[in-house]
């Protein structure tokens, strides 16, 4: 059987080539609308993955394991994922958000880097203070007021989608390394509520809300979207319409090359095209929890948490946006890894594939006596 790290690789790699051909088929109309080259989101998207391909290098060759865990190295990632989200809030609003930082070569959303430093602070947390996060609150109540600084500043741009992955990424780490349900019960119940009471205060997600329950009810205003993509899923059937033969994405269904790309995708190339491409995100889940298992049955916990935390950001991240595309959960703008045009997912997708990789490659080659170091 191949290793994790063979077909983690294959798989990303066929996941770039799908994205480049669907990206191109689906931005040309947008693009020539708007005075564009006719591959100018192609040539981005390129650029992106040639970018993140060279930031995915650093930590693999340059950054140990050991330094990536110190204490020092965590509260200087988030201080600088702080700053960097602070600034979010001055910058010049898209679409209402405040979300990017122009950086000049991208717009950099840092909402992505945090998804990162959370998963490899948390992962470290739950074991320096494993006794604080299996017995009492005292670890919860720790970890809550490190997220609820990080995560307050993405409510406040609003990102309400990545406030959701990596509270979700959070609890899912505490769970495995073994803290108390009546915590997550308790937790839960928060949750739910402030989820109801941001959907009813915020018209916007109100009216998103209610347009998911009929989707067809006003599709010139409040369903447009929703409904376009599925229509697009309706035309594709199980071969689809055939590439570059889409209707939706002629001005139709709004920016599709972005968190709609899978509904053109369902629409070209139909039932067999959405099957590969949740079959591949499948497949690099699968490699990443496989990875994390192998580093915890070398008692490598902080290695093995991390593993996971990257594997539950893309679990979350492919169902959200599938189930938005096939109108089972209401829109919400997060990418499909890998996959949808985006310049700052791509970048940092591909940087949490290096740090799998160097786990995958290092693990089997530390000591079971160091283990506590990772």
């Amino acid at each position: 059987m191949p290793s994790a790290g063979a077909i983690l690789l294959a798989s990303v790699g066929c996941m770039l080539v799908f994205s480049l051909l669907m990206v191109a088929s689906a931005s040309i109309p947008y693009a020539l609308s708007r005075g564009m080259t006719e591959l100018y989101f192609f040539t981005n998207q390129l650029t992106y993955i040639g970018i993140g391909l060279v930031a995915a290098a650093l930590p693999y060759y340059l950054v140990p394991l050991k330094t990536l865990y110190k204490t020092e190295t965590q509260f200087m990632l988030l201080a600088i994922t702080g700053l960097l989200l602070l600034a979010t809030l001055f910058s010049t609003p898209v679409n209402g958000a405040k979300r990017w930082l122009d950086l000049g070569v991208i717009n950099f959303q840092v909402a992505e880097l945090a998804k990162l430093v959370m998963i490899v602070f948390v992962s470290d947390f739950v074991v320096r203070r494993s006794f604080e996060v299996r017995n009492g609150w005292d670890g919860f109540l720790r970890i809550i007021l490190v997220v609820g600084m990080i995560t307050i500043f993405l409510l406040l741009q609003p990102d309400f989608g990545s406030f959701v992955v990596i509270l979700g990424t959070v609890f899912a780490i505490f769970y495995i390394a073994g803290a108390p349900y009546k915590q997550f019960l308790a937790l839960g119940a928060v949750a739910v509520g402030g989820v109801i009471l941001m959907v009813t205060t915020a018209q916007y997600r109100l009216v998103r809300v209610m347009s998911f329950l009929d989707p067809f009810d006003d599709v010139q205003d409040t369903d447009y979207q929703l409904a376009r993509s599925l229509i697009a899923f309706g035309r594709g059937q199980f071969t689809g319409v055939g590439y570059g033969e889409s209707v939706q994405k002629l001005s139709h269904l709004p920016e599709a090359h972005t968190d709609f790309l899978l509904a053109i995708t369902g629409e070209e190339l139909g039932f067999v095209g959405v099957t590969m491409i949740l079959l591949l995100e499948a497949l690099i889940i699968g490699s990443a929890m496989r990875i994390s298992y192998n580093a915890l049955k070398r008692n490598q916990m902080r290695m093995s948490y991390t593993a996971f935390g990257i594997g539950v950001v893309f679990i979350a991240q492919t169902i959200i946006n599938a189930a938005m595309n096939m109108g089972a959960i209401p829109t919400k703008g997060l990418t499909m890894p890998f996959f949808s045009y985006g310049g700052s997912s791509m970048l940092i997708s591909l940087v949490m594939v290096a740090l799998l990789l160097k786990i995958h490659r290092e693990s089997p080659n530390i000591e079971k006596s160091q283990g506590r170091y990772y």
